[in-house]
């Protein structure tokens, strides 16, 4: 059995269409558009791509956004005050963190000082609160993205076994509460599982598998159940090749489903940011 692929592009052309129609009636009931501001701090590469990815993608649904760029050599008070005056700023509806940040900069801190109801990435505690509670509309991009990819299985959660590799705070954990929410069976393997050697046998009863941990191949194809759903959240450079967190080629011959790396989870994320910057508009406007 050959694997039907995954592929993210589809989905977020989708996606797209729905949030640019909204934002046009957004427009035409508030006269004005929401805003994104990204704020970044000194120069970095990897920062760089994702920035333009940013803009072009707002742009292209009629959403403004605003590179903020400010010194590397800003202190961590510096860098506090500023999110405090964003926040209070009524013409920026959401407010990004370009990652990295400089060294001596406290990342997280800056992310939870973010107000919740600015929060781009659906990070600040009180959003992730909500995801606990099943009372979200926004969240972790990269969580609600594979959300999406599962949803478009048409498969019933209810009761699956779902298995979980990695427990990061911007995937794996908050992508295991909204499997939870869906009733989903959820095991969440992490660093201690490996150790102990235990991995293999959770993976091999998943049915719905997403594995974000971003190490080339730590789940091995033939660890794969027959006919699971295969989400590959990981991006890893081996020699000139990308390659995800799983052995692709086993797994595509065994699984049901499965996200390509790169083209699966990658193209959903920037546009769940853009869906969530029109959800924090509404609800700032629903007042």
């Amino acid at each position: 059995m050959a694997a039907k692929l995954l592929e993210g592009k589809p989905i977020a052309e989708e996606l797209k269409a729905k949030i640019k129609a909204e934002v046009e009636a957004l427009k035409a009931g508030h006269n004005r558009a929401p805003k994104l501001l990204a704020l970044q701090m000194g120069e970095n590469a990897s920062s760089a791509v994702y920035v333009k990815a940013q803009k072009k993608s707002a742009e292209s649904l009629g959403i403004e956004y605003e590179l903020k760029t400010v010194p590397d050599s800003i202190s961590q008070v510096e860098a506090e005050s500023l999110i405090k005056s964003l926040n209070n700023d009524a013409n920026i509806t959401s407010i990004i963190l370009q990652l990295p940040t400089p060294k001596g900069i406290d990342a997280k801190k800056l992310v939870n000082l973010i107000s919740p109801e600015k929060d781009a990435e659906g990070m600040h505690p009180q959003n992730l609160g909500k995801i606990l509670l099943g009372q979200y509309k926004i969240g972790p991009c990269t969580a609600m993205a594979v959300m999406e990819l599962l949803e478009s299985t048409k498969i019933n959660l209810y009761g699956k076994e779902a298995v979980v590799v990695g427990h990061s705070e911007i995937v794996g954990k908050p992508l295991s509460l909204m499997l939870l929410n869906k009733f989903a069976t959820t095991t969440v393997c992490h660093i201690a599982t490996g150790e102990r050697g235990i991995l293999p046998e959770h993976v091999k009863r998943a049915e719905i598998l997403i594995v974000a941990v971003g190490k080339a191949g730590i789940v091995k194809g033939d660890w794969v159940k027959e006919g699971a759903i295969v989400i590959d959240v990981g991006i890893n450079k081996v020699g000139e090749r990308i390659v995800g967190d799983i052995e692709f080629e086993g797994a595509s011959i065994r699984a049901s489903h499965i996200t390509p790396v790169p083209g699966g989870v990658g193209p959903l994320t920037t546009t769940i940011l853009m869906r969530n910057t029109v959800e924090l508009f509404k609800s700032q406007n629903e007042r």
